[in-house]
């Protein structure tokens, strides 16, 4: 019999509205999935199980009353603990920040209070939330649920963990250079990275950029999307937030794959990426290609891309980390610090050539989304290493010159900014999740969900490609039995 905490978040909100399952029934379960199988895997740093509680007996009454519901009434939902949580300890996984209960929550948050959701606890992230690899010293690592010695990557690994593992039915994450779809990669789940403004972020630092945004994620792309419904509220203090109706997400649109023409690359044109990686990939799509109307392997050219990321990356650390650095102790990540160091030695003409660079390949990515409805890559350069390892420092044999060296995949897109839904795909050689990323046209993102979700309901019929499932049973020994 399947476990209230296993069921989707849209199967369960339908159940809740029937009266068929109480929130406070909903909640129990996850909060015992969360005793059982996190001291394995240290997804859920904080919970907030009692106040969780008291709100998912007042969402209980409100249905027995017959009142009108949001669209996540009496869901559990997991944030990152970078997101500010108002009387919920928020630490950006930093010893500096580790009392730090704010007064209220950031725009998205509240935004999925409003629309009925119930923050169960907060999720793990690397320090300050940068880094690929989800390890800080206030918390230490989370495991990859389907080998706790590996990373589950990063930064939204926690959400990603608890997802996997049945301990909410939904979580939130951000992306920079791929920190929502890494982890959703390594972990078997879904992560939905928007084109800009869709989710509102005031908090950022700089008004006009595709990095830091904000983006749900889930066991399926149809419980993404209805995530993205309450999330896609508009808030008049980021520039980038633009007029748009979130409704729009709660249903997805029936996709006929064999009506579509879709591009593929390995590479996306120059990226690095490990020959297993290639391998596994190119065996995928021999098992997907016949689900389309045309499947055809196509070079994007984004080959500059890194480099692109890089040097606009570094503007960003500046603009966020600049007031703050001088106060940093000597271990605090070195991965922003390097990055900061960085920025401090560019000229201003390199930076210049960067952006013109970026519209460049902009474009590049355009003229292929206007000869094919979506793209789709991998997620990753390489399977999961070791979370012990800060990053990877090659790729088959050809080193990383930096902490991102091994994210291309991701990264690359984050420059041109185009929604991407990342799906899982099976597995790969190691028997450790694959994911896929589905790229649609720019502020198309209800249309990629709806392709993506439409992926993601063929696969299940599938050998090889169905989404995988975790090992509860080998969850037994807490994490620290791996170091």
């Amino acid at each position: 019999m399947t476990e209230p905490c296993e069921l989707s978040a849209r199967q369960a909100r339908a159940l809740i509205e029937s009266k068929a399952l109480s929130p406070v029934e909903l909640l129990d379960s996850c909060i015992a999935r969360i005793e059982r199988i996190n001291p394995a895997l240290n997804a859920m740093v904080t919970t907030s199980f009692e106040r969780a509680r008291v709100e998912a007996r007042a969402a209980e009454r409100q249905v027995m009353q017959g009142l009108q519901l949001g669209i996540l009434h009496g869901l559990p939902i997991a944030v990152k603990d970078s997101h500010a949580t108002e009387g919920i300890r928020t630490t950006m996984g930093s010893p500096h920040f580790k009392d730090q209960v704010p007064d209220e929550d950031e725009h998205a948050v509240a935004a999925i209070r409003d629309a009925g959701g119930i923050v169960i606890g907060k999720t793990n992230i690397p320090e300050m939330s940068i880094g690929g690899n989800t390890v800080n010293r206030l918390f230490g690592a989370t495991g990859n649920p389907f080998d706790p010695s590996l990373t589950c990557g990063g930064s939204s690994g926690g959400s990603a963990v608890a997802l996997a593992a049945g301990m909410a039915p939904l979580a939130t994450g951000s992306d920079t250079g791929g920190s929502l779809r890494l982890p959703a990669s390594f972990c078997g789940v879904v992560a939905h990275r928007p084109s800009a403004g869709v989710v509102a972020h005031p908090k950022r630092t700089m008004a006009q950029t595709y990095y830091g945004m904000q983006g749900p994620m889930a066991r399926s792309a149809s419980d993404a999307s209805l995530l993205l419904a309450a999330m896609a509220k508009r808030n008049s203090r980021d520039p980038m937030s633009y007029p748009l109706d979130p409704a729009q997400f709660i249903d997805v649109e029936r996709v006929d794959l064999a009506g579509l023409k879709v591009a593929v690359t390995p590479d996306l044109g120059g990226v690095p990426v490990s020959a297993t990686i290639r391998r596994t990939f190119e065996s995928k799509v021999r098992a997907f290609g016949p689900l389309f109307g045309a499947c055809e392997w196509h070079d994007p050219k984004l080959g500059e891309a890194m480099d692109v990321f890089w040097k606009l990356r570094s503007i960003v650390f500046i603009a966020q980390y600049s007031r703050e650095i001088a106060g940093w102790d000597a271990d605090f990540n070195p991965n922003i610090r390097s990055n900061c160091e960085a920025a401090l030695r560019m000229g201003i003409k390199e930076v210049a050539e960067a952006h013109r660079m970026q519209m460049d390949l902009y474009q590049r990515v355009q003229d292929v989304l206007a000869q094919f409805d979506v793209i789709v890559c991998p997620c990753v350069s390489i399977p999961p290493f070791p979370w012990r390892d800060l990053f990877p420092r090659q790729i088959d044999g050809m080193p990383s010159e930096t902490y991102v060296g091994w994210v291309g995949m991701t990264s690359a897109l984050t420059v041109v900014g185009n929604p991407i839904t990342t799906i899982p795909c099976g597995l790969d050689e190691g028997r450790m999740p694959f994911g896929i990323q589905v790229v649609g046209q720019n502020f198309q993102d209800k249309r990629t969900l709806a392709v993506a979700s439409a992926m993601q309901d063929a696969f299940a019929g599938i050998d090889g490609l169905r989404q995988p499932r975790p090992d509860f049973a080998r969850l037994n020994e807490p994490l620290q039995a791996f170091a």
